[in-house]
């Protein structure tokens, strides 16, 4: 089977590919070190399976997998992250993922994660906590049907801004960088705000750290 891995870490890429060339069931056809070129490569080279890592400069693992869902049905995604906190996993299935695999486990799980979701099934990485795996159960029972995900009521614009506030970006610097008016953009933040019924910047910043689209850790607050 083919895959192709993305994440902004040269060294880590080259520790997963070598994890995967002692399998011949699977080849390494392409990688990338951010998420927009891992769009751009993926819709190319159409992998079986793609490894993403969450946090990557631009579009993040989770925005990755929403993009190229559609675009790529037959293509299972993992996310391979350091971040183990059931919030992040939580997302990473809403957003399409068929496994998660923490980063420090990838050296013994790599191969069994790939032949899980190879065969169609879901994979969870055993280091993971039972809080993780009650979320997962929550969020089931959360799906559209019983109650809409609040995020994926914004349009795509709208999570654009979003996630360029979050980043700490003022109304003038999207502005300039969507090639937009400050007022539009002051009238996306009213709108999604009030969509995720959030009332201040610093729980825009900390939803956002949930849902894997900034590292909170870069943030002193």
């Amino acid at each position: 089977m083919d895959l192709m891995i993305v994440d902004d870490h040269p060294l880590f890429r080259e520790g997963l590919k070598t994890i995967v060339n002692r399998d011949k069931k699977y080849t390494v056809i392409a990688e990338a070190g951010n998420g927009k070129e891992g769009i751009k490569l993926a819709k190319k080279h159409k992998p079986d399976i793609m490894l993403v890592d969450i946090s990557m400069p631009g579009k993040n693992g989770i925005q990755v997998i929403r993009e190229l869902k559609e675009a790529l049905p037959k293509t299972q995604f993992i996310i391979i992250s350091m971040h183990s906190e059931a919030d992040y996993i939580v997302e990473a299935f809403r957003a399409g993922a068929t496994g998660y695999m923490i980063k420090e486990s990838a050296a013994h799980n790599l191969i069994k994660g790939l032949d899980t979701v190879a065969k169609g099934e879901l994979f969870l990485d055993n280091a993971l906590s039972q809080e993780v795996v009650f979320k997962l159960l929550q969020a089931k029972g959360n799906r559209p049907g019983s109650e809409q995900d609040p995020y994926s009521t914004l349009t795509s614009r709208e999570q654009e801004v979003m996630r360029m506030l979050a980043e700490g970006l003022t109304t003038k610097d999207v502005a300039e960088k969507l090639y937009i008016s400050p007022k539009t953009v002051e009238n996306h933040r009213t709108n999604l705000m009030k969509k995720l019924g959030l009332q201040s910047t610093v729980e825009l910043i900390r939803y956002a750290a949930r849902l894997g689209l900034i590292d909170l850790d870069t943030w002193a607050i």
